[in-house]
């Protein structure tokens, strides 16, 4: 069971992928929707995306969007440098999104525990 992130900020996809693999997961890495179209085309045992919301040309909502359409219904993560909003965080097919601050190692760990638990 892998676990995929995209994020445009190399270092931030490796900071994100380096606690995913210290809480004990697999992880993948993509550089932007492409990238992570090739990635779940590639790899059948995917089972969770955490994505970051600010990339260029296709941010995460728009990546999530794109996948839902697709058929695909993984469990999405969405990682934002700001404070989300309400909105962002009701966003329908979100499993949770969580801000990319001091406690991310606490919360995503939580997140990825409910998103692939229930």
């Amino acid at each position: 069971m892998r676990i995929l992130v995209v994020d445009d900020d190399p270092l931030a996809g490796e900071m994100t992928a380096a606690l995913l693999e210290f809480q004990g997961h697999e992880t993948l890495l993509a550089n932007d929707a492409m990238e992570a179209t090739n990635q779940l085309d590639a790899h059948d045992d995917i089972a969770l995306i955490v994505s970051d919301m600010y990339m260029p040309l296709i941010n995460g909502i728009e990546l999530l969007d794109m996948l839902r359409e697709q058929g695909i219904t993984l469990p999405f993560i969405l990682l934002t440098g700001d404070t989300p909003d309400d909105q962002l965080r009701q966003t329908p097919g979100l499993s949770a999104c969580l801000q990319k601050d001091a406690a991310l190692e606490t919360t995503l760990e939580q997140a990825v525990a409910q998103a692939l638990h229930g």
